[in-house]
């Protein structure tokens, strides 16, 4: 069974939409003055200062235990805040809940030891440090199939040796500690399988190598490849416990793509008002853009678009706080329907703002940069889409056996019931 989220003392309606609230604002009067030239990546000074500002705001990891000093909010309480965290693309990073740091942080809180928290966990949160997550290899190495992990890691008196190689290891730049995903082999009553390594950056054995130059640009440190070589490590390193690494990772990965369709609605509702802006104070062939049947088409579509994906976020992140095996199943529904809803509503609004919308005169082309990533990201949506009609097959054949009607048979009528 997945471990279930820490009981954090859920703050009242009240107080949600009140930080909602101020969130909104905070990003509307500090954090998108600040939004860099289309294309171009927050730099790390910039990064320091409004995250410094979201503090001495009170909006500052909305995510993250009042102990560790963020906001306490539990899981079901974080769509409307890190969707109004998204609506500027740099949002996340000055709230600290931009990937994959918000995922890391939600592991440690869930299945780290008092030591490796106050290591790792407590940087983290306050925003001293980032960090990435060592999971993705080449060719054939571990992506969409993590059974294909390559990299592995042999235990010695009182160390582990890793060796492997990773790529698209995001935010690896910069960042002070990677959690590493490596192969272990059985020793006693412990299985062989996947385990979990916390890995100093500065260690000797870590080597950050090429950059992988991709579209996206607010994941601040890249997805570089990092190589692993004679990487030793003491035993206190290991997260959770040996063999069960692929279990923990599902602990962190529901949330993790749920958390990038909340930042990434965010970002719908900005382009759809930038469309709605323009279509409302633009006029073509005698009408304003948008009262013509065409253009009300794609705005209506796009409306559609975004109500779906929040009622699906909505129960989801319900379901992972109650029932994180069924919540985390659930959220490859919700990271497919909205990678793929997110980028037609801004493909959209693109075409609604015409010649513009695909210059660096308005954010919109950048966008769909940022979100087109989302349907590879975190398992691609065909792999999801396996998955998916596999646990929907599994489910009703189950339904027939336990003795639910078998509906599959065609009736064959006769000529008087023609």
């Amino acid at each position: 069974r997945l471990m279930s989220a820490p009981a954090h003392a859920a703050p009242g309606r009240e107080a949600v939409e009140d930080l909602r609230l101020r969130t909104r604002a905070f990003i509307r009067d500090v954090v998108i003055p600040a939004e860099p030239v289309p294309g171009q990546a927050l730099s790390g000074s910039e990064r320091h200062r409004l995250q410094q500002a979201a503090k001495e705001a009170g909006v500052f990891a909305p995510h993250v235990p009042v102990e560790y000093g963020g906001q306490g909010l539990p899981l079901q309480d974080w769509p409307a805040i890190f969707e109004e965290a998204g609506y500027s693309p740099i949002g996340p990073t000055a709230l600290n809940c931009m990937a994959p740091d918000e995922g890391n942080m939600h592991m440690l809180e869930l299945i780290g030891t008092p030591e490796q928290k106050q290591q790792y966990l407590v940087p983290l949160a306050a925003g001293d440090v980032r960090s990435c997550f060592g999971m993705t290899e080449p060719h054939p190495g571990a992506g969409s199939d993590p059974d294909a992990l390559q990299t592995t890691a042999r235990k010695g008196d009182g160390t582990w040796l890793i060796n492997g190689h990773k790529r698209f290891t995001s935010g690896a730049i910069g960042a002070g500690f990677c959690i590493v995903m490596a192969r272990t082999e059985s020793d006693g009553d412990t299985p062989a399988g996947a385990t979990m390594f916390l890995v100093d950056m500065d260690n000797p054995g870590v080597r950050v190598g090429e950059l992988i130059h991709t579209i996206d640009r607010t994941i601040g440190g890249g997805h570089p490849h990092v190589y692993f070589e004679d990487c030793a490590v003491p035993d206190s390193a290991v997260l959770g416990e040996v063999g069960l690494g692929f279990k923990y990772a599902q602990v962190r990965l529901g949330p993790a793509r749920l958390t990038h369709c909340m930042r990434w609605l965010g970002l719908a509702r900005r382009s759809l008002d930038i469309a709605l802006d323009r279509t409302g104070s633009r006029e073509i062939f005698g009408s304003r853009l948008s009262e013509l049947g065409l253009a009300q088409e794609l705005i209506a579509q796009s409306v559609i678009d975004i109500e779906t994906s929040a009622a699906i976020i909505t129960r989801t992140a319900e379901m992972l706080a109650a029932d994180p095996k069924a919540g985390s199943a659930m959220s490859s529904v919700a990271k497919v329907h909205c990678s793929e809803a997110v980028y037609r509503v801004i493909d959209r609004c693109v075409q609604l703002c015409g010649g513009d919308g695909v210059s660096d005169g308005l954010p919109l082309a950048q966008y769909l940069n940022e979100v087109r990533p989302f349907r590879i990201y975190d398992g691609s949506n065909e792999t999801h889409k396996w998955a998916i009609a596999r646990r929907a097959s599994a489910r009703r054949r189950k339904e027939v056996e336990a003795g639910a009607p078998y509906q599959g048979n065609a009736v064959v009528r006769g000529e008087q019931e023609q």
